[in-house]
């Protein structure tokens, strides 16, 4: 037994780790990768900007070198300006004289040299992480340019300083870092969330609650005023939604007229079959009339109730398999006509155009049945005018011709034509129907016959009236059956 929540049509279950969390962790991913990336050279540029403030507070070293007399400073104030620069010593070179001013405590060796006039940004960006990845104190050697036209200018110092310095400035980085990929994450999260995240949300519940009764014309979306691709997606999926409940709709209301037509159909072919008995009767009678209309009653009757037998695997989409003899195809016509029972001097006038001896390869039943269709459906059409008819006016057309191995049918009449409705489903059961109370099942019929003996059925454009061209080609003839045969014969 499922729980209550899952199953409820109106709930949308939240995933623990949703879109909303995904687009936080990201948005803080991303802004410490962008911090991570301003950080590197920014280290380098602190260690770089500390060295050069360092060489400036050497330049006063060296001006006091030059200003002393015979170079000779006094031990205290040499002092006081290397503990103002940091710095164990200071030389400067000047062509081929160096002058020093130094403390007693020089270390014995120096573990590293620092160039800051030939500096590149990469060698910067080595150099401070070797700094500070050092854990080890050691002295280095820091040489800039010198003043007053001298070579180059030296300091000789510990690295500890300077490391402190870096690390002191790489925290301060890490802290805004922090601040700043927080007030960002929340900023953007905000905004997507509101953007994207709740839009998706309500229709995704929207795309649940339809699923759980599409039929409902209250689960159908209602589309905000978005003009961006969420609105778009609104709009469509409410399109979408609104055809989808239609169709359905339309299908269970198809579904409720089977059955009735399946009980109907019960009670009808026993009826029929009741007339076909009495039918035999009358073939019997010796009267003339009698015996010219008795076996086209038969006939007639032997066709409805296989159209009764029909309608059932009609309604399941199975309709037979049409069982393909080489006819003629005026008679079919004919039949037809007398079907309609146009009367010669009747409104409506009735014409064939079939080439003679014109045959076909098709089940006569259902040509009978397509033609049929199309007939009445003309007839019925030109009935429907309110104005009186005129034989030269009102006029249903059966032509027929052979091009190649494709044989050409068209029914035209004289009447409106098609409305663009019409045109739109034409060949669609319920919604192509020419008149007011019609269903649209005759050309439905027509079109699916048609397409069971592999042929094609069509309107024809720029024709006064209208008229559905049908071909139907003739059956491929396997070529071994047809050399045997031959040899057969």
């Amino acid at each position: 037994m499922s729980d209550g929540t899952a199953t409820r049509p109106g709930s949308v279950r939240v995933p623990r780790f949703g879109l909303s969390g995904k687009l936080l962790v990201l948005t803080i991913l991303f802004v410490m990768i962008a911090e991570v990336l301003i950080y590197v050279p920014s280290v380098a540029n602190f260690r770089v900007v500390w060295l050069k403030d360092r060489l400036a507070t050497g330049y006063t070293a060296a001006l006091v070198l030059e200003a002393a007399p015979n170079g000779m400073v006094p031990d205290s104030l040499a002092k006081e300006i290397l503990d103002s620069i940091g710095a164990r010593a200071v030389a400067m070179k000047m062509g081929e004289r160096r002058r020093m001013l130094a403390i007693d405590d020089m270390p014995p060796a120096v573990d590293d040299t620092f160039d800051m006039r030939s500096a590149t940004a990469f060698d910067s960006i080595v150099d401070a992480f070797k700094i500070m990845l050092n854990d080890h104190p050691y002295v280095m050697r820091v040489v800039g340019p010198a003043p007053m036209g001298g070579e180059y200018i030296e300091l000789v110092m510990d690295e500890a300083p300077l490391r402190k310095a870096m690390l002191r400035y790489s925290v301060d980085i890490l802290l805004l870092s922090l601040v700043i990929s927080v007030i960002t994450a929340t900023l953007v999260y905000l905004a997507l969330h509101y953007m994207f995240v709740r839009p998706m949300r309500r229709v995704t519940g929207n795309m649940m609650a339809f699923r759980a009764a599409p039929e409902n014309p209250d689960r159908v979306i209602v589309p905000s005023a978005r003009a961006d691709e969420i609105g778009i997606a609104e709009r469509e999926l409410a399109t979408m939604q609104t055809e989808l409940a239609s169709m359905l709709h339309q299908k269970s209301r198809l579904a409720a007229l089977g059955l009735a037509v399946s009980k109907i159909n019960h009670d009808l072919r026993n009826l029929l079959t009741s007339a076909q008995l009495f039918s035999d009767r009358l073939a019997h009678l010796p009267d003339p009339s009698v015996q010219r209309f008795a076996p086209k009653l038969m006939h007639a009757l032997e066709r409805a109730i296989a159209f009764c037998e029909s309608t059932l695997s009609y309604g399941r989409l199975q309709e037979a398999p049409p069982d393909r003899k080489p006819i003629l195809l005026a008679p079919v016509v004919e039949e037809v006509h007398e079907t309609l029972n146009l009367a010669p001097d009747g409104p409506i006038r009735w014409i064939s155009a079939v080439e003679r001896d014109l045959v076909v390869e098709a089940d006569y039943d259902q040509l009978f049945r397509i033609l049929l269709n199309l007939s009445r459906n003309a007839l019925q059409t030109l009935e429907s005018r309110d104005a009186p008819g005129d034989p030269g006016r009102d006029q249903i057309r059966i032509t027929g011709r052979r091009e190649g191995a494709v044989v050409v049918i068209e029914v035209s009449d004289t009447g409106p034509g098609f409305s663009d409705r019409a045109r739109e489903h034409l060949f669609e059961a319920f919604q192509g129907s020419t008149r007011p109370g019609g269903t649209g099942l005759g050309l439905a019929i027509a079109a699916e016959l048609v397409r069971a003996h592999g042929g094609d059925i069509r309107l024809v454009e720029g024709t006064i009236g209208a008229t559905l061209r049908l071909t139907i080609p003739d059956r491929a003839v396997e070529l071994s059956a047809h050399r045997g045969a031959r040899a057969h014969g």
